[in-house]
């Protein structure tokens, strides 16, 4: 298999490579950042909440970013991004600056990226052939999995065995996720001077913005409040309520990698059995269910009316395991945008305004978490979550899951 995709399609296989630095990068920093926040700068719930304005506002700034930077193609910016992401973590790493100095530098870090959001799926399904998107997505989307899982073991035994720490001037594990996106850029630097144009067409990333789009907008606004929920405050669940360390985080991501390199996989084959209708069904009840179920666990365990011991903590693990999973079918917007788009070029471009909608929610929803959790109660934060997730069937129950693409091969696509 491998031997075949090397011979007959090199660009996908450097492409694999490319991702699999990339996430391993991500895993051994993004991943660990609220342990970072909380055993170095000790901040509260509501402070973890501020602090996702400098963390997510590149997100909000990477339509604006892309455009710019559109003209050289997404391979360059996606260059570029990779060296914003290792210019940031390396700052983290040797240094720890007063906390001011810190949001610079990881706001660096996550220019980078968010940038690589929508670059990385645009340029996955630019190289994949026409009737295989949904299958060559979920293989992207498993090979992430599995070296997100390769990080997550590396935090677990680094963070038991005393190797990696927060408790030391230089933070190592920044650093050797800095390696990691320091192998991404080595292996972009290749695709960029090895793969023809016609396989990879240079384009500019034109911002568009189409009424007919209006339906991926929605989603991903969703994915915005969605996003915060199991990223910071169901962490925050772990970190804040029951007391857990980086390892324990770390065990849990690599029970999600785990199963994520299966599970990802299968559903980009789902997505091309079963339509994008069905799967968007799937993916909003799973919503639905995981945060109305959150939300009466976390209630029970600081009410005192569960234990915060044994099966208590147990379904908390499992609940945010669920969640981790759910978030990853994120591949379905994009596939679903793809077979509504009305050219290739305008995919990067939607995929982009995409991340800016997204995050534009993604702050508000942070600082408005912090404040609900803070006020009112951590279990509202998951209440809600759940109610603005009824949106994602609403978007299920609207859309025409049509059978046939009818964008052309982009391999056949020249400049």
């Amino acid at each position: 298999m491998i031997k075949r995709i090397l011979r007959e399609r090199p660009e996908i296989l450097m492409f694999f490579v490319m991702v699999s630095a990339i996430s391993l990068g991500n895993g051994l920093s993004d991943a660990v950042y609220s342990n970072y926040f909380k055993e170095v700068y000790n901040v509260t719930a509501f402070q973890r909440g501020l602090i996702e304005f400098p963390r997510e506002l590149p997100g909000l700034l990477c339509a604006f970013v892309i455009g710019i930077l559109g003209f050289l193609g997404d391979l360059r910016v996606a260059f570029i991004a990779q060296i914003l992401a290792l210019v940031g973590v390396t700052m983290l790493g040797i240094f720890t600056p007063v906390f001011a100095v810190m949001l610079i530098f990881l706001f660096t870090n996550s220019m980078g990226m968010h940038l690589l959001m929508p670059l990385q799926d645009s340029i996955g399904m630019s190289l994949a052939e026409k009737d295989q998107i949904g299958r060559r997505m979920g293989q992207y989307s498993s090979i992430r999995a599995a070296f997100s899982l390769v990080a997550a073991v590396l935090v677990y035994f680094g963070f038991r065995t005393g190797f990696f720490s927060f408790n030391t001037p230089v933070k190592s594990i920044f650093l050797v996720s800095a390696a990691a996106f320091a192998v991404g850029i080595v292996i972009t630097t290749v695709m960029i001077r090895h793969i023809k144009p016609r396989k990879m067409a240079r384009q500019k990333l034109n911002l568009v913005i189409r009424k007919e789009y209006g339906h991926y907008y929605l989603l991903t606004i969703l994915h915005g409040v969605q996003k915060q929920v199991a990223y910071v405050y169901g962490t925050w669940v772990i970190v804040d309520i029951l007391l857990k360390r980086a390892d324990t985080i770390a065990l849990l991501n690599i029970a999600v990698g785990f199963i994520s390199i299966f599970f990802l996989d299968r559903i980009g084959r789902w997505i091309d059995k079963f339509g994008i209708k069905r799967m968007m069904y799937t993916e909003a009840l799973i919503f639905i269910g995981v945060y109305t179920i959150y939300g009466m666990v976390v209630w029970g365990i600081t009410s005192k009316v569960l234990p915060g011991q044994g099966l208590s903590v147990f379904i908390v693990y499992l609940l945010f395991i669920l969640d981790r999973l759910s978030m990853q079918m994120g591949m379905i917007r994009a596939v679903y945008l793809r077979s509504i788009a009305f050219s290739e070029e305008e995919v990067i471009s939607t995929l982009s305004m995409g991340v800016s909608l997204d995050h534009i929610i993604a702050i508000l929803a942070a600082i408005a978490g912090g404040f609900i959790w803070s006020k009112w109660g951590s279990q509202w934060v998951f209440f809600l979550a759940a109610v603005f997730s009824l949106g994602n069937l609403y978007v299920a129950y609207q859309v025409k899951d049509k059978e046939e693409d009818s964008l052309p091969d982009i391999n056949e696509i020249s400049q």
